[in-house]
Parts: C-alpha cells; sequence; structure tokens
C-alpha cells in the first residue's frame, strides 16, 4: 500500500496518457473509416492535459526537478544556502496550499452551479476536482524533497539540483 502512495502521481499520469492515447487512436481511425469525428474528445484530451500537467508537476516536485535559479544561493555559504532553500519550500507551498483552497472553492462553486462541459455535457467539477487534489500532492512532495534536500550536507543535493 505504501509503494501505491508513494508513486500515486505515477499512476495517476500514466492511467491519464494511456486513457489519452486510447481516445486519440480510436478518434483517428473513425475519421478514417467513416469521415466524422467524435466531438468530446478535444474536450477529454483538453482535459487530460490538464490534468496530466498537474500531477506531472508533483512527480517533478518529488525528485526536486523544478525549475530552479541557483545564481544567488550558489553564491551563499553553505548555512544561508540551507535557509534559502527553507525560504523557497516554506513560499512554495504557501502558494501551493492557496492554488489548492482557490481551486476548491471552483469545484464547490462548479458543482452548486451545475456547470457542465460544451461538448459532453457532463459537470466540469468531474475534472476540476482533480486540481486542488493536484496542487495538494504537489505541496506534500515539495515538503518530501525539501527535507531530503535539507538533510543533505550544505543543504545540496548529491546532483546538485535544487527545490
Amino acid at each position: 500500500m505504501r509503494h501505491l502512495l508513494d508513486e500515486a502521481e505515477k499512476i495517476i499520469c500514466a492511467a491519464i496518457f494511456l486513457a489519452m492515447t486510447g481516445l486519440g487512436f480510436v478518434n483517428v481511425v473513425v475519421r478514417y473509416l467513416t469521415s466524422y469525428s467524435f466531438a468530446a474528445t478535444q474536450e477529454l484530451l483538453l482535459d487530460g492535459f490538464l490534468l496530466i500537467t498537474v500531477f506531472g508537476a508533483a512527480i517533478a516536485a518529488r525528485r526536486g526537478e523544478h525549475l530552479a535559479v541557483t545564481l544567488v544561493t550558489d553564491l551563499l555559504p553553505a548555512a544561508g544556502r540551507r535557509v534559502a532553500v527553507a525560504i523557497s519550500a516554506a513560499l512554495s507551498v504557501l502558494l501551493l496550499a492557496l492554488s489548492a483552497w482557490y481551486t476548491l472553492g471552483l469545484v464547490q462553486n462548479q458543482y452548486e452551479s451545475g456547470v457542465t462541459s460544451s461538448g459532453m455535457q457532463i459537470p466540469e467539477w468531474y475534472v476540476s476536482v482533480g486540481l486542488p487534489v493536484g496542487f495538494t500532492l504537489i505541496a506534500i512532495r515539495l515538503v518530501q524533497a525539501g527535507f531530503a534536500e535539507w538533510r543533505q550536507p550544505g543543504g545540496v543535493p548529491d546532483d546538485g539540483k535544487g527545490i
């Protein structure tokens, strides 16, 4: 069970990508054979791209592979670098917590108002519920990576990548 929790974002991304690939393939085959297209496939693929981006960001956060400008932190001594990493991680977690909070409000608004998608007429909150979950997962993975980086000598991981 712990393995599933540790790899949750990878499993989610793989499932979304598999569904998107299958949907795209079916749409191409149908379009080739009948000269018609499934109108809803574009909507579903865009929703898939949105979710795979958010959960892919969680993968990058866990690995400590987010973009980082290390020009200033590279000039700092080891103790200063650790403080800069802690401040950076704290601000990032704050931003993600706010993002999760506001997207949760979006989901509640979509649920209460009954907004549906234009192509398939399914409730919009079905897809949007992945956003606060994804932002929360990114924050958790960022904290995990931050603790791992903090434990490294000098506050810098062996591969030289920052948070």
